[in-house]
């Protein structure tokens, strides 16, 4: 079954390897994807991110040079959910690109509100990143 998928870019005035850097390191989630992260905190090794739904495991893909910041959550046990995640160069600065699954379970009026925050959190990395 194909999942409807909306991708979403920003520019951001930064240099790939810095954006990379920034959004690849968990902790930094707080200052820029504020619709999804309260807090976040380390436990047993993993990532647990505050989230307005309560506590959600995180996990990236493993550093690389190529750009990827896929990165996994877990609302809940059983359930894996993939955000395909990407800085690209644009020149000498970046592009974010982001690809937001509407799950089988998902009203049309909540995926629309997901694309609405994801939106939101990426204007939001890109002025922390150019402030």
């Amino acid at each position: 079954m194909t999942l409807r998928s909306k991708t979403l870019t920003v520019s951001i005035e930064s240099p790939p390897e810095r954006v990379y850097a920034f959004v690849s390191n968990p902790e930094n989630l707080p200052k820029w994807a504020t619709a999804f992260c309260r807090s976040v905190r380390r436990s047993e090794g993993d990532w647990i991110v505050e989230t307005p739904d309560g506590p959600m495991r995180i996990r990236f893909v493993g550093h690389n040079e190529y750009g990827v910041l896929d990165h996994y959550v877990y609302p809940r046990p059983g359930l894996e959910i993939l955000n395909p995640m990407r800085v690209i160069p644009n020149g000498s600065e970046s592009e974010i690109i982001f690809t937001l699954f509407q799950s089988p379970t998902m009203s049309d009026e909540k995926f629309a509100e997901d694309v609405t925050l994801v939106e939101r959190d990426l204007r939001a990395l890109k002025n922390v990143l150019e402030g």
